[in-house]
Formats: structure tokens, sequence, C-alpha cells
């Protein structure tokens, strides 16, 4: 049955027709684009595997708000909820923490598919798409904030085996669901103070990595990322990994590129990065995020900087080689609430660079006439935008802005408020 849209949503459309914007078209690209919703701000970045061990590798999670998931039933069953008021079909990003073990103690550089296959069957049973993380942090062997650049090979061979694996895991993952996965690869390593050597640490870095990736596997299957970072708690005056180091080791290797919208300067413009970053680099896999001062991981909103990443992406035509993907974890708010709304959020900024009249202001620039290209963007920005946004809802069977907060209330005082 053809859906019959709303006359608000005609009215929009005209007025986008106007100035050159086929808003059907924007709506299908906006539904064709999955985003890989990232499963550790369910649970405040616990995982499964012990849980005496706290969370390290400068990361902190604040707020204590009531209903964490407390094992991966319960956080597949908040997953669920938070996908069910999302428009369109994504991805799971699993961190390797989330292993199911069932009871044993398996070492990480052990793992294999077997511990990854319940994730990978409910992905399959909900339509998701899946992608992976090896855990360079909470445990034993990473206490002092140094693993594939530690100073000790016996402790770098066993992050080593580690990330073998997850690589292993993933492209299983991905032959079984009929996708490709990203592996992304980052890493706590740093000083709190200044280092007396930041060579030595890079150098075996690059020599972990390499052995890592030696082993061809697929590109269809997996696809390989790496991950900078500006600091870190307890890596305030140097980071092994950082931009430029990873920036390098991308365009030697033809590796994926992991941007992260708060592992920059607050001054940065991460935008900006984008068309520099593929002018050399095969794919960007983009950790959509949001930075606050030195705190990186807040959760996204409609905000000037996402709009900006946005943007950059869908003018500049790379929509066919960037992945995207949200980053963050707050618990001083309703968990699944916090997924929504930074899904949501990642896709009205998608949505609005998609509904952008680019190729006017493109001919605007090209002929010179910068009166017409600004007058032309500040006109852009009070188009019916939201509108279009509701009738994407509409389509895709999910809640409008105004009414999906009432479901997860009513799921906290059926589900979340039951647990202790």
């Amino acid at each position: 049955m053809k859906l019959i849209a709303q006359p608000a949503y005609e009215i929009s459309r005209e007025a986008y027709q106007q100035v050159g914007v086929d808003t059907e078209a924007a709506l299908r690209v906006v539904t064709s684009t999955p985003i890989s919703l990232h499963c550790w701000q369910g649970d405040d970045v616990r995982g499964f595997e012990d849980t005496s061990c706290s969370l390290t590798g400068g990361l902190a999670v604040t707020g204590n708000y009531p209903g964490v998931a407390r094992n991966a039933d319960e956080l597949r069953g908040d997953l669920e909820k938070a996908f069910s008021l999302i428009p369109g079909r994504h991805r799971l990003n699993l961190h390797a923490m989330y292993a199911e073990l069932s009871g044993r103690v398996v070492e990480r550089s052990d793992y294999t598919f077997e511990h990854f296959e319940f994730w990978v069957d409910w992905c399959a049973r909900n339509g998701l798409g899946f992608d992976f993380n090896p855990t360079f942090f909470s445990h034993r062997l990473a206490a002092d904030s140094f693993t594939l650049s530690h100073r000790d090979r016996h402790v770098r061979d066993y992050w080593i085996a580690h990330g073998i694996a997850c690589r292993k895991i993933a492209a299983e993952a991905a032959r079984r669901l009929n996708t490709h996965a990203v592996t992304n690869f980052w890493i706590p390593d740093g000083y709190k103070d200044h280092p007396a050597d930041r060579r030595s640490p890079r150098e075996r870095l690059s020599e972990s990595l390499d052995t890592i990736f030696a082993q061809p596997l697929d590109s269809e299957l997996n696809e390989d990322s790496v991950e900078s970072k500006l600091f870190g708690l307890g890596s305030e005056s140097y980071v092994v990994g950082s931009h430029e180091f990873y920036l390098g080791y991308a365009v030697s290797r033809r590796k994926t590129y992991c941007l992260d919208s708060g592992h920059f300067h607050p001054s940065e413009s991460i935008s900006d990065k984008v068309s520099a970053l593929l002018t050399f680099l095969p794919s960007l896999f983009f950790h959509v995020s949001r930075g606050v001062r030195w705190d990186s991981d807040h959760v996204v909103v409609l905000d000037d900087a996402t709009r900006a990443v946005m943007e950059e992406i869908v003018v500049g035509g790379y929509l066919n080689r960037v992945h995207l993907g949200l980053d963050f974890f707050d618990a001083s708010i309703n968990r699944i609430a916090a997924w929504v709304i930074g899904m949501r959020s990642a896709q009205k900024a998608l949505l609005q660079a998609l509904l952008l009249p680019s190729d006017r202001l493109r001919a605007a620039e090209e002929s010179g006439d910068f009166t017409e290209r600004l007058a032309m963007q500040e006109y852009a920005k009070t188009l019916p935008f939201g509108a279009v946004w509701e009738e994407h809802c509409r389509r895709q069977n999910v809640p409008s802005d105004r009414d999906w907060p009432g479901e997860v209330r009513a799921y906290e005082r059926r589900v979340l408020s039951r647990r202790a």
C-alpha cells in the first residue's frame, strides 16, 4: 500500500523543490544509510568478562541512573527497544569485552567466534550489521596504560594475539551476516607526564600493528581501522597513537582511519579533516560523538559540529567511503534515551545535509558569487526540515520526536525499574 504523505510534508517538499532539492531522493538516501550503534552505552562500559575489573584506559562514566544492563540478555533487550525507536536499519558496534564466556575464564588472546555467536545470531534475527573492537583496556595487562607499545615483549605479544583474534572474529561474523565488518583499533597507551622517549613506543606500536595485520583477510568481510586520540585521563602529555601517527600509518598501510568527534582539540574543525584525509585514504570510520571541554563522550545532539561533519561527507560525495558510528557513554540519563537521542540526532544531521541546495551553492561559488553563496546558506537554515524528518519517521513506522520519550518511560517502568 502506498503511503500518503502528510500535508506538512507536501508543503515542505514544494519549498525544497524551489531551491532545486528533491526531498524524496534525500529520504531514500537517509533510509539506506546505516549507522553503527555502540553497545557500551547500555552498561557503562562494564562488559561481561570480570565485573571486579574497574574501567581503565583513561575512560570514565559519570552518573548512576537506575536500570543499567547487568548481562547480555538485558543489554540486548535494551538495544532492541532503542532500535525500535530509531528509523532505518542499522548496525551493532560491539567491543570484545562483551564476550559471553558461560562462566569460564578465557583470555582475550584466546577469544574465538564461539564467544560472540549469540551476538551475531541476535544481529541476524534483528536485521543488523556488525562492527567490532578489540578491547585494550580494563584488564590486568593494561593496568599501566600500555598495551601494543609496551616495553615488555610478552605483554605486547598478548595484545597482538588479541588483535589477530578479533580480526578473525569480525570476518566470520560478517560472513555469517552476509555483510562486512569494520574492526576498529584504539589503544590507551600514553604517559601522564612528559616522557623521556617518544620514539620507541611508537616504533613498537607500528611493529605490533604490522604483525596484527600481517595475515590478509577478505576485504569484503573485514576492514581494519585505526583510531587516534589527542589525550586521555592518565595520558595528558603523550599519546602513542596520536593523530599524526595513525594518519601516517593509515596512509602507508592503506588502512581505514577512524575520526572520533571528541578526540581532538575543541578549537579544531574535525569536519575539515574529511576531504583532506579522503584525498589520500580509501575510507574513513567516523565516530560521531560530542566533545565538551576535556570530555569527549557526551550524547550526540543536532549541533553545529555534527551538522558540519555530515555536510562535508554528503556534499563531498563521500557517503560510499565513510562508515558512520556513534561513541559516547552517559549514565546521568536514561541509557536507552541516550541511544535514541544520539542516533536520531545523527540521522537528522545527515538528512539536513542531504537537503542542502548543494548544486546552487556550488554554482555560486564556481562563478565567484560569494554573496549568493552566503545568502543561500543562510536561507537553507530556515527551510522546513522538521516536516521532512517527521515524514521519515512516519514512513519507517517509528514514533515522532514528540512521542518516543513516552515509550522509553513505559519501558523504564516495566523493565528497568525492576533491576536491582
